[in-house]
């Protein structure tokens, strides 16, 4: 491994009106370019054949700049990182055409659809905590000033990369830097399976069930509000503007509980096992709405199919953020030298943890709740059994591992 890693770090900025304006006017000037940089590749395939790469519009940015005002007044550097990101867009485009997947080509990005800008050296158009005599953090942004950071913890290591995001009304500086690997956390010895549910966030081996807090739907009402208010807001009107932000700053904090909640729940896994296992879920398959089957006999043309019911539970398995969570532990248990292991799904739920029994059969799982086999009348709850057989499927694989 290493010595070395990146470690991300992430703090609001508190930019004056002024500020925020500069800001805004950097993102839609870096908007304009990327775009400006898609219709000319596009243009001069579809003329002529050719294609036009990261390196022959590189070299157009010195002329740019020196006949568009608003493009010389930001940093040179950020540009070539904006036309980077056009770059890789199109190396995913080709990529996925190669593997025989849906493409999607690059497409022109709207106001709403360009929020960041890339510094890819501190120092050359960016400055990090660029007064720090004053006693506040700042970052210095050329064309922008120094602007205030809420630098909440410290930062180690040597900045890389810099970056300015807008989420909403927010701004946010986001920091990769280069820091020595962290020390491992002691060893436990414990070991630990995972199920992921709705009625619990997750259910462990060990019988403990954390809570989900269902956050989006205690702000349901609140959500839905905001919603009706945007939707008889004239399109075009300041009103709709202040109404647009609104719905973005409800659906912002949910983000932001639901963060929370992940990072510490995942943080308890780490700290009390060196052994984690969960379930590898295909979330985004989970999540996908029944095909209708037509039927011209029925009302509408269509069979019942069950579409509602399923759309109040993907509505829940988006809201407990199981993809969220799992990504979260993935990246601290590295960091922590822990082990976290994906185990296929199948009849997890279904078998029976018995040593001696072992069963599978559907009609082990009595209710969503509760589990009892069929075969030698093992009871227990069904996401506490569920966890246990994915902790089994862990531990047997690696028992019957060859040695290296």
């Amino acid at each position: 491994m290493p010595d070395v890693v990146v470690r991300g770090y992430r703090f609001a900025l508190r930019p004056t009106v002024g500020q925020a304006q500069l800001l805004a006017a950097m993102l839609e000037d870096h908007r304009e370019l990327y775009n400006a940089a898609l219709q000319e590749r596009r243009d001069a395939y579809r003329s002529h054949g050719i294609t036009v790469r990261y390196g022959d519009q590189s070299a157009q940015l010195k002329e740019i700049r020196a006949v568009c005002p608003d493009q010389g007044r930001w940093s040179f550097s950020s540009q070539q990182a904006t036309l980077r990101r056009l770059e890789r867009a199109f190396a995913g485009f080709f990529r996925r055409v190669k593997a025989g997947r849906k493409p999607g080509y690059p497409r022109f990005r709207g106001r709403n659809w360009f929020d960041s800008v890339t510094w890819p050296v501190d120092g050359d158009g960016c400055r990090w905590d660029s007064a720090p005599q004053s006693g506040q953090t700042r970052v210095r942004l050329q064309g922008v000033g120094h602007v205030k950071v809420n630098r909440h913890r410290a930062v180690e290591g040597r900045v890389k990369t810099v970056t300015v995001k807008r989420q909403g009304r927010r701004w946010y500086v986001i920091l990769a830097c280069e820091v020595q690997r962290p020390a491992p956390l002691p060893k436990t010895g414990r070991s630990i399976g995972i199920d992921m549910g709705v009625a619990s966030l997750l259910t462990t081996s060990d019988g403990e069930h954390v809570e989900n807090p269902r956050h989006a739907a205690k702000a349901a009402a609140r959500l839905a509000s905001a919603q009706r208010a945007l939707s008889r807001c004239k399109r075009g009107s300041k009103r709709r503007v202040k109404a647009r932000e609104r719905v973005a700053a409800a659906h912002g904090k949910v983000r932001r509980q639901r963060l929370d909640h992940a990072h510490k729940s995942a943080l308890d896994l780490v700290r009390a096992y060196d052994l984690i296992a969960h379930e590898d879920l295909a979330i985004r398959n989970m999540v996908r709405a029944p095909k209708p089957k037509a039927d011209p006999d029925e009302p509408g043309g269509f069979l019942p199919n069950g579409r509602t019911a399923k759309a109040g539970l993907n509505r829940s398995i988006q809201d407990a953020g199981w993809g969220v969570l799992l990504s979260i532990l993935a990246y601290k248990a590295e960091s922590a030298g822990r082990v976290v292991i994906a185990v296929d799904p199948r009849n997890t739920s279904r078998t029976c943890p018995c040593e001696s029994c072992g069963h599978v059969a559907a009609e082990n799982r009595v209710t969503q709740a509760e589990f009892r086999c069929v075969a030698c009348g093992y009871a227990a709850h069904a996401d506490v059994v569920g966890a246990l057989n994915v902790l089994r499927a862990v531990l047997a694989r690696r028992d019957t591992a060859p040695a290296a």
